[in-house]
């Protein structure tokens, strides 16, 4: 917004003067030489009387494009979305026995190792990725790499194994990034990174979640859940049926208390439009520079649609 602009060359900005200036002179004239109610003419059949409204909004697209003209020549500075050149992700994968639910289809786990796999495709190349599956325990399976291929067969030879331990997956998430090689161009730069965590159940062994989303609030990574699975779902245990259904609570509050965002998703469709999602916000960061392009394209939009106002106005139409 332009109250938070700021301008390597504010002493430009006085040309902005002219705006009003300029405005006030149409209006005057305007009003000076205002046709009275005479007999058409044959300038009327030019310009018709009733079509004044596209003079003025084609006066009012000029002004505003020369504003956006004099706001470029200040060279403005701003908060804009750019993409990163460099930053480390894990994906999380809860490996528990309940991910064998068929309220998704074919399963839970198959469909999460499919969307997973394209989620890692979407980063930039020189996104560093590592992949933790957690269950009862938690294990680094991949540590961080740009091999976008070794993540994805890993991640395809995933199993399942009981119980769930969400806190132990996050530290054990926290403590890959350790592993990030520095980079050769900016050895002193720190990486930004993200958790990308899935899950269907609630922690029942291990650390609590809690501690684990405090303390990678503290390390200033963010986690990004995914909740997945239905209400209805359900897996076969020696011969019973057992519920499982997907809790939300625990895994939002992860997310809220580490400064991510929370997701859900009940279906592989849902999933893969969740990881799309997290894909452009992790891809992306806010920087604050020049943006005098973007102003300079506001002035020639302006310039285009007055430019179409003033041609309209000698149109004839049938």
């Amino acid at each position: 917004m332009i109250p938070m602009l700021e301008f390597l060359a504010p002493q430009r900005l006085w040309w902005l003067l002219l705006i009003p200036a300029i405005g006030l002179g149409y209006w005057l004239l305007n009003g000076r030489f205002r046709p009275s109610r005479k007999p058409r003419t044959r300038l009327d059949l030019v310009i018709p009387r009733d079509q004044s409204w596209k003079r003025h909004t084609a006066v009012a697209l000029a002004l505003a494009s020369l504003a956006s003209l004099v706001v470029a020549f200040a060279m403005p500075k701003d908060f804009t979305t750019v993409p990163r050149d460099r930053a480390t992700v894990v994906v999380a994968i809860d490996v528990s026995r309940s991910m064998l639910a068929e309220d998704v289809d074919p399963n839970r786990m198959a469909a999460a190792q499919s969307a997973a796999s394209e989620f890692v495709q979407m980063l930039p190349p020189r996104f560093n990725v590592a992949l933790v599956s957690f269950a009862g325990t938690a294990a680094l399976v991949v540590p961080p790499t740009t091999d976008r291929g070794l993540v994805m067969r890993a991640i395809d030879n995933l199993a399942v194994a009981p119980s769930t331990a969400i806190g132990d997956g996050i530290y054990a998430s926290l403590r890959s990034l350790r592993l990030v090689a520095p980079d050769p161009e900016n050895p002193d730069d720190v990486a930004p990174s993200a958790i990308v965590l899935l899950s269907d159940g609630a922690t029942n062994i291990g650390r609590t979640s809690l501690s684990a989303a405090q303390e990678a609030k503290k390390q200033g990574v963010p986690i990004y859940t995914i909740a997945y699975g239905t209400l209805s779902g359900y897996v076969i245990d020696q011969g019973q049926r057992m519920p499982v259904p997907v809790n939300r609570s625990e895994l939002a509050t992860v997310a809220r208390v580490s400064g991510g965002t929370a997701f859900t998703a009940e279906s592989k469709s849902e999933l893969d439009k969740v990881y799309r999602e997290i894909a452009q916000s992790v891809g992306k960061e806010k920087v604050y520079q020049e943006v005098t392009e973007k102003y300079a394209g506001y002035a020639l939009l302006f310039a285009v649609l007055a430019a179409l106002g003033v041609i309209s106005l000698g149109a004839r139409w049938p």
